[in-house]
């Protein structure tokens, strides 16, 4: 009887001792600084801290940042009586990769014009040379190329599916490389703005283009403006330097196509139907201008251009291109962009009050 008491009591003593020892050790590595703690221990909680992190603004931009690149370009301002440089002006600018082969998507501002160089910072830190393959000053869309492959490129989104409210976040180069790869975000403030540019000597409007408060400055420019899905809704182009939050996008539904043709051919040159048109936002904004519901509204033809021949003139209303409506002139330039030169296309029109379908033979824009 004295035996088992004496057994029970020793059990007892150690199920103490080990429950103490258990306690002991729990209490040592809870209360032990983070930098003490085995690795396996700290890996799992930087993991968790960066999944926590990962809400708003963080994912987005982790999937579209490595795409933007910097800028940069050297230009000659003045030349001598031999022709010799006498002033030489750089510039920064931001572009965004569109394919994996290093085709990039940027401003006619960035790079157009005699750039004696241009080169392109990549996020990883890499300068490579590059060389213009297509612009646009009225677009104010540019196509730089660098030599190489399996570059990580952007995904395109759909600027017609935009709505005014939601996210809108612009990475790129404000003021100089030094601050490559900022990130401002805000919402989309409002869609299908009308700006008043300068563009090759002569006045132009820039149509249909996408309203943001996300920071744009200086050095942004050809950037992306993302969506809330990480993808490329627009180009960065400009800001009202008299305001504060209002700058402004190209929606990149009008460059797909022109990306897809400079991949594939190597340069593009855009169908000319020799019109100048108004929207009907511009329409309706100008004094004594027609009250457009539909369409846009030609202002002028160009004499001999395609669509005189067709029979288009001043004052016609034109609706829709191939079965297509066309309410703003992105979506007419779309219309036109997407099919090649030589190609037939059908136009709705209504003139003096009358509906006709004209056929139009897409040519290349004349030298001036």
């Amino acid at each position: 009887m004295l035996k088992s008491k004496k057994m029970t009591i020793f059990i007892t003593a150690l199920v103490s001792i080990a429950l103490s020892f258990i306690v002991f050790t729990l209490w040592v590595e809870y209360n032990r600084p983070p930098a003490q703690r085995p690795q396996s221990t700290a890996q799992e909680e930087a993991s968790a801290d960066d999944d926590n992190a990962l809400d708003g603004v963080t994912p987005i931009v982790r999937k579209a940042a490595p795409a933007v690149v910097g800028i940069s370009t050297t230009r000659v301002t003045e030349t001598d009586m031999f022709g010799r440089a006498q002033q030489m002006v750089q510039g920064v600018g931001s572009g965004v990769i569109v394919d994996s082969d290093g085709y990039i998507l940027t401003n006619d501002h960035v790079v157009g014009g005699e750039a004696e160089s241009i080169n392109v910072v990549l996020r990883d830190g890499r300068t490579m040379e590059g060389r213009t393959l297509w612009t646009d000053p009225v677009l104010d869309l540019a196509i730089v190329k660098i030599e190489g492959s399996g570059y990580t490129k952007a995904a395109f989104g759909d600027s017609d599916k935009l709505k005014v409210g939601e996210p809108a976040i612009a990475i790129g180069t404000p003021l100089g490389l030094q601050f490559q790869h900022t990130v401002t975000s805000g919402i989309i403030s409002a869609l299908n703005r009308t700006l008043q540019v300068e563009a090759d000597g002569a006045t132009n409007f820039m149509e249909d283009l996408i309203q943001t408060d996300a920071s744009i400055n200086p050095g942004n420019s050809g950037g992306p403006l993302i969506n809330a899905e990480a993808q490329v809704v627009g180009i960065n182009t400009v800001k009202v330097a008299t305001a504060e939050g209002m700058g402004f996008a190209i929606p990149i539904n009008i460059a797909k196509p022109i990306v897809e043709r400079v991949i594939s051919s190597g340069t593009f040159t855009a169908p000319y139907i020799g019109i100048f048109a108004y929207d009907r936002e511009i329409a309706n904004f100008i004094q004594n201008g027609p009250k457009l519901e539909q369409g846009v509204y030609v202002i002028d033809v160009d004499r001999g251009s395609p669509a005189d021949k067709a029979g288009i003139k001043q004052g016609d209303i034109i609706l829709s291109i191939d079965g297509k409506q066309v309410n703003t002139m992105l979506a007419l330039r779309r219309a036109i962009y997407s099919r090649n030169i030589g190609d037939t296309v059908e136009i709705e029109t209504v003139s003096n009050g009358n509906e006709r379908k004209l056929e139009v033979k897409l040519a290349s824009k004349p030298e001036r």
